[in-house]
This record gives structure tokens, sequence and C-alpha cells, in this order.
């Protein structure tokens, strides 16, 4: 028997094939969603990816952008692609608490409160112009996001797997908006932003789109929850090696200590980093996590938590730059992928 045929007979060499299997699996689906959204974002697939990855790795989604470049056709098209419940919650400045958590009802005829769940009761979250509501009203996604459950009147109610929010908000018009918490932007994994298309893109959306009908009338689903749930669990068993590991953390750490950043990433960020480098090693077909799938997450999954001083602002000192400095400074670990 070979090296190789050692390596790979018995129980780990069947799990090994099984996971490979799995990753397979993931990487068909996922290129369906992608191609099933690239029909309505043009030329966009990077966006789309950060969109997958946030699904797979159980994270939230925050579309920051200006107006009219896509960012709720892009939340809505995913919603689309999958089959699975979806809510669209529009965040206005009278929407109440209760209106994304649900309330007690009083039944006349049982003579019982009865419990009607909000918008928040759903797979897919679509959050439109989050910034546009009430500081209390959008505390009330804090304990949705972070522990996928709602608390009424005393009862917890758990929300089902996958439960993803995709929110988007405008970073331009300040008027009638309140800025999102640095306790709610936290608990996005990733912020995005589309950006203009380029000059073959949008020709081809004049094309496609400019006859007056929907886009997203065409979409029909090409997945559902049940096999969602499935590639999760792959996900979840992509191997991150001691020393990838430690280099997350020196990533991490290193925006605690800048002087440039009056405030750090938290462990939090650090956990939604490596689940975001699993999903991203899965998507590229691979059962371990390398360095690089980390550097390449590191703007996009942290970069929204961090805050500036007041003298890094004024010499014009972004938190994207500082990333970029911290990231190229931590040594990289050599070799350090297989289990």
């Amino acid at each position: 028997m070979t090296a190789i045929d050692q390596r790979t007979d018995g129980p780990a060499g069947d799990a090994r094939d099984d996971l490979a299997h799995e990753l397979d699996h993931l990487r068909q689906v996922c290129a369906r969603v992608a191609a099933n959204v690239g029909r309505v974002i043009e030329g966009k697939p990077e966006v789309v990816r950060i969109a997958l990855v946030a699904l797979l790795a159980e994270g939230h989604l925050l579309l920051e952008d200006v107006p009219g470049v896509g960012k709720t056709m892009l939340s809505k098209s995913l919603a689309r692609s999958i089959d699975a419940t979806v809510r669209r919650i529009q965040f206005t400045p009278d929407l109440l608490p209760s209106d994304i958590t649900g309330v007690s009802v009083f039944n006349q005829q049982t003579r019982e409160f009865e419990f009607r769940p909000g918008g928040i009761f759903a797979n897919i979250v679509v959050g439109d112009e989050i910034n546009r509501a009430s500081p209390k009203t959008q505390s009330a996604l804090l304990e949705c996001m972070e522990e996928r459950q709602v608390s009424v009147d005393g009862t917890t109610y758990r929300l089902e797997t996958p439960f993803i929010v995709i929110a988007t908000q405008n970073p331009v018009e300040m008027e009638g908006t309140y800025a999102l918490p640095e306790a709610q932007r936290d608990r996005f994994l990733a912020r995005v932003s589309i950006g203009y298309p380029v000059a073959r893109a949008e020709v081809a959306m004049l094309a496609n789109h400019a006859g007056g009908s929907d886009p997203l009338d065409g979409l029909t689903a090409v997945t559902d929850a049940t096999e969602v749930r499935t590639l999760i669990g792959t996900v979840r068993r992509v191997h991150v090696s001691p020393a990838v590991q430690q280099y997350a953390v020196a990533i991490v750490g290193g925006t605690r200590t800048s002087p440039d950043l009056l405030l750090g990433a938290s462990p939090r960020a650090t956990l939604h980093l490596v689940r975001a480098a699993k999903a991203a090693a899965a998507l590229d077909g691979r059962s371990y996590v390398l360095p690089d799938d980390v550097a390449g997450l590191v703007r996009t999954v942290l970069s929204h938590r961090l805050l500036p001083t007041v003298e890094a602002s004024l010499r014009g000192r972004d938190p994207e730059a500082v990333l970029e400095e911290i990231a190229a400074q931590t040594p990289v670990p050599a070799g350090a992928h297989r289990a």
C-alpha cells in the first residue's frame, strides 16, 4: 500500500472523501445561485460572492452605497433564488420595534394572548434603508441578529435556520436618518459597496431592463432552505489550522493597538473573520483555510466596525487604509493549511 493509500484509507479517508463530495455539491449550488443573481445584477460577481459568503457563514450582510446602484435589487434577487421564507421590512421613522419582533394580542374568543410574529420571522429578511428607523427600533434587531431568537413578554421564540438579515443603507443622504450604533454594526458579518457598473454592464442593463418589466419576475428558485442548511453544515467542517487562527487574531489585535483607531475590532469580529474565511475556502472547493482567505476578507469583514480617531480622520486615514497597513505588517504563516 502506498503512502497516499495509507492517508486516504480507513474512516479518516472516508470522511475526507465525503467532505470533498459535499464541497463539490456546494460549489455547484452556489454557482447556480450566483448565475441567477447575475441575471439581475450585471458585472458584480465579487459582490455576489460576498453575499454567498455571508449566507454560508451564518452571518448578516450590510449593503452600503449611494442610491440607484442595485442594493435592494441584489438582496431581493438573492432571496428569489432560494426557496425559503422571505420578508421585507421597509425601515421608516414611524416603524415600531413590535413591527419587527412581533406582538402579543388578546384574543376575545379564546380569552388568551396570542403571539403574532413580526417581520423578522423569516429565513431571509431584507431590511431596506435600515438607517431610517429610530435607534429604539434598530435595537430590536440586536437579539435577533446575534442570538437568532426573539423575546416578547417573557417568552423566547427561536428563529429558523438559515437566517440572514440583508440590510441596505445610503451613506450619503443624512437627512431623516439615524446612524447605526456600533453594537449593531458589529453584528453584520460583512459590509459591501456595490459601486457603479462598468460601461459594458450598464449597456447590458439597459438592454435587459429598460422595457419596463421587473427583472425579478424572471427569477425562479434554484435551491431551498433545506439545502442551504446542508451547505452551512459543510462549511462548518472546513479546517482552520492553529497558525491561521493566530494569524486572524493578530490582524484583529492590530486594530486594538493602532494609534489611528479609537475603537478596534471585537472578539466577535475575529469569529466572523474566521467563519467568512471558511465559507470562502468552501466556495473555492478547499477543505482548509489559507492565510490568503483571511487576508482577502479583512477589509470587508472588519472596516465597518472600526472608528478612526479625530486626528486620523483629519489626515485622511480611513479604517480601510489602517487595515491595509495592519495586514501588510502582520507576518503570514507559512505552510499552515492542512489538518
